[in-house]
């Protein structure tokens, strides 16, 4: 198993960034590696280091403002070679089938539950590590 994963949190407002660091942790689930986190503010910050490489899974906030992570989503997945898997972070639960129109990789709902956003983001990174991945 890799020692750590490079989390990307984007969200223009640092409370929700950090709700998101909170909520995780150090390491989501015993069986996925340590995360590390990477926090953006902006569009072109989150560009940029995926342009660097070695993002393991992005958060988004889909309620960011003026880019919304739902908008940035279907971005980086048209536009990043290989992009990572997303975890989209909803207003609501009824957004559901905009984070489908995302293609986001899974979506949990403001506000945050630890629990949820733990597990998915480990699901996210099982997957990544899965054979059928390498």
């Amino acid at each position: 198993m890799q020692q750590t994963a490079t989390v990307l949190v984007y969200s223009d407002d640092r409370n929700t960034r950090e709700q998101v660091r909170l909520a995780i942790g150090r390491r989501p689930a015993p069986d996925v590696p340590r995360v590390e986190f990477l926090e953006c503010a902006t569009v072109p910050a989150v560009l940029s280091e995926l342009d660097k490489g070695g993002i393991d899974v992005c958060v988004l906030d889909g309620e960011a403002v003026p880019a919304g992570g739902m908008g940035v989503c279907r971005q980086i997945k048209d536009e990043v070679f290989q992009c990572p898997p997303v975890l989209l972070l909803m207003g609501r639960p009824q957004d559901a089938w905009l984070a489908t129109w995302s293609r986001a990789d899974a979506a949990v709902s403001h506000p945050i539950d630890p629990m949820a956003l733990a597990e998915a983001l480990a699901g996210l990174l099982r997957r990544d590590r899965s054979p059928a991945n390498t």
